[in-house]
């Protein structure tokens, strides 16, 4: 089984600049990019990508990994 970006828990680090879809958008696939805050999904991975909240409160599931966020260097 192949992992992409957001599947593997070990990639995501709070601070880190995300796009995730919220649980409203899983139809359409629209994405909300953002900094994770916290990790909420607790096992290693997940097929339709890591749970996530984010800096401004929103919770999601991790499509893709944009880079570190503004304070990370």
């Amino acid at each position: 089984m192949t992992l992409h970006a957001g599947q593997a828990r070990s990639q995501i680090k709070p601070g880190l600049l995300v796009d995730i879809v919220l649980k409203q958008d899983q139809r359409s696939g629209k994405t909300t990019r953002g900094i994770v805050r916290d990790i909420l999904t607790n096992s290693p991975t997940h097929p339709h990508g890591i749970k996530v909240r984010l800096q401004d409160g929103q919770v999601g599931r991790v499509k893709a990994i944009i880079g570190s966020g503004p304070d990370q260097h």
